[in-house]
């Protein structure tokens, strides 16, 4: 198993897109690259801890590679919006892909590159290794399952083609 993680605005609906892809073994939401020691939401929320809502993603690298795992990710998100994604504004809610294994960053590199062409104006997408994570409280995990018609920032549709991205 490997593990990625991906922040992309608010971490209910990246995490339950990412969790419709076959080969995602599991997810958990939480806080990641901040300031301080085993942070809240409440604390995060204030966007003065540095922190930003973010998706542990593990997955089997036999059925789901590095590369598709990214291009769905910029599938999700505006790469030009700076700290903002659909209605949700700050520094929490910047995007950014953080990695573990540095052997991974050129994969990422290349995809991060494909998308920049395709643009004008720089990418607002961090490109870091993970410094911290924290999982975010229980009612956070898994939102949308417990939560069907909870806020999400993301369409519907965007979790359907998540679901048949590499289906066989």
């Amino acid at each position: 198993m490997k593990v990625i993680y991906f922040a992309g605005g608010c971490f209910w609906g990246t995490e339950h897109y990412f969790k419709q892809i076959h080969g995602v073994t599991s997810t958990d939401v939480g806080y990641a690259n901040g300031n301080t020691l085993a942070p809240t939401y409440e604390q995060v929320y204030t966007d003065t801890t540095g922190y930003v809502e973010c998706v542990r993603v593990e997955y089997d690298p036999s059925i789901v590679t590095l590369e598709l795992l990214t291009k769905l990710y910029f599938k999700s998100i505006d790469p030009t919006m700076k700290n903002q994604q659909g209605n949700d504004i700050g520094t929490r809610y910047r995007t950014g892909i953080y990695y573990t294994d540095e052997s991974d960053l050129p994969t990422i590199e290349k995809i991060y590159d494909e998308v920049a062409a395709h643009y004008d104006e720089e990418l607002a997408v961090e490109l870091l290794p993970l410094k911290n994570f924290y999982d975010a409280e229980e009612y956070h995990q898994d939102y949308l399952d417990k939560n069907p018609a909870g806020y999400c920032h993301l369409p519907k549709a965007l979790f359907d083609y998540a679901l048949k991205a590499n289906s066989n």
